[in-house]
């Protein structure tokens, strides 16, 4: 099995570095900007920031850093800081508080600029102190952690309230336009604390982001995540951003990365790496309700009931495209998801699930949203502006759909619970 691995994660080595005694390292070795971080510098990035007050962030945190004098004083100020930016999104995004500029609430952008920002801040950060390479992990981890909305989690005690989970993700292809938004993200920050009606009451939604990196999701990001909340969730849903003009509830998830660069550079293909791989399925199913999802008037894009997947047929061959779904003994090249981070999102999410013997009772799978166009005249990005009305409207749009259908799989689930 062939696997590419070319640079080790930050949450990979956060989990290492937890293990282990820290090193002699000093704050000399501190390493450089990634990929991902090196896009800061640009024009555009530089605008969402300015345009949404965001531009603040950064600078705040190395102010707070500044001012430490060990290592508990600096992790003190990454877990404030990373928290009061996610705070900060979210209550933006949901009309609380100042706008900061002129960039429309809805931009999911502000969040993931200002958050590179500031790990780059803690990346090359020169204290006077000693630091070492596994502190400096741990403080980029918890800072990470806290930025997503992933250790914010709280629901009501009042078990009347259902519980739902949704989860977004950064933007991506950025080296193609570096001005795109993820209507993932922007969803995850508009239904993060709110509450919905259901058929059988109120149900309160809580969101998380996730990175476009590969190794976090082989060092277990969203198994960390999720593990503690599924057990207690009555119904959840990754959304990634899926196809133009679209939505789809994906029926099935494969077991295969199929070598896409991500965020920063780095390509993977192999079979999902997962613990324990010997009792790995090649194959996972949603639980969502899609019938009731894809049959509801929920807005103005189609919603799909999506079951198409590329398999390598029980006894090799070369993939075959099955439109059904895949066939007995078959092998993963690619989900209803594609084989993407989406597709290994609701993979990875779905396994939980039935590895805690939760299948048959929690509903959940994966929701892809459709792409999020700029403007007729706004669609080069060479010349093309941040944001024009046609992109707001479609983003908006999206989002009010998601929650349409997020509510919708609650409807078709609750009532039916309580019906029995």
């Amino acid at each position: 099995m062939h696997a590419i691995r070319v640079r080790i994660g930050i949450l990979g080595l956060a989990l290492l570095a937890g293990l282990a005694a820290p090193s002699t390292a000093t704050a000399d070795t501190a390493p450089t900007a990634t990929v991902e971080e090196q896009r800061l510098d640009g024009a555009v990035p530089q605008e969402i920031l300015r345009r949404s007050g965001f531009d603040s962030a950064a600078p705040g945190l190395a102010r707070a850093l500044a001012q430490a004098h060990s290592y508990a004083q600096a992790e003190r100020a990454v877990l404030r800081q990373g928290s009061l930016l996610w705070r900060r999104a979210v209550d933006r995004a949901q009309g609380r508080g100042p706008a900061g500029g002129d960039l429309s609430r809805d931009d999911d952008r502000p969040l993931y600029w200002a958050r590179l920002g500031m790990t780059r801040e803690v990346r090359t950060w020169q204290p006077g102190f000693v630091l070492s390479d596994g502190q400096r992990t741990r403080l980029l981890s918890e800072l990470e952690i806290t930025s997503r909305g992933q250790d914010a989690v709280r629901y009501p005690h009042d078990r009347a309230v259902r519980r739902i989970l949704v989860t977004g993700f950064d933007p991506f292809t950025l080296d193609r336009d570096i001005r795109i938004s993820n209507p993932s993200g922007a969803t995850a920050l508009a239904l993060d604390g709110t509450t919905i009606r259901t058929a059988d009451g109120p149900a309160r939604i809580e969101a998380v982001v996730f990175p476009v990196r590969w190794q976090d999701f082989a060092d277990q990001t969203v198994e960390r995540t999720l593990r503690r909340w599924l057990p207690r969730v009555d119904l959840f849903t990754t959304v990634s951003q899926g196809r133009v003009g679209r939505f789809d509830v994906e029926r099935t998830n494969g077991a295969w990365r199929g070598g896409f660069p991500d965020n920063d550079g780095i390509g993977s293909t192999e079979t999902i790496p997962v613990t324990d791989p010997a009792t790995q399925p090649q194959w996972t199913s949603t639980t969502l309700p899609y019938q009731a999802m894809t049959s509801a008037a929920t807005g103005r894009f189609p919603v799909y009931d999506h079951t198409e997947v590329t398999e390598v047929p029980a006894g090799g061959g070369d993939p075959v495209v099955r439109p059904d779904g895949p066939t007995p003994g078959s092998s993963a090249r690619a989900g209803g998801g594609g084989n993407y981070l989406s597709n290994e999102i609701a993979y990875r999410a779905t396994l939980l699930r039935d590895r805690l013997g939760l299948h048959d009772r929690l509903p959940g799978g994966h929701l892809h949203t459709p792409v999020l166009e700029f403007g007729a005249g706004n669609t080069d990005p060479a010349t093309g502006t941040v944001t024009d009305p046609v992109f707001v409207r479609n983003r908006l749009d999206i989002i009010a759909q998601a929650r349409a259908i997020v509510t919708v799989a609650a409807d078709a689930t609750f009532g039916e619970v309580s019906s029995r």
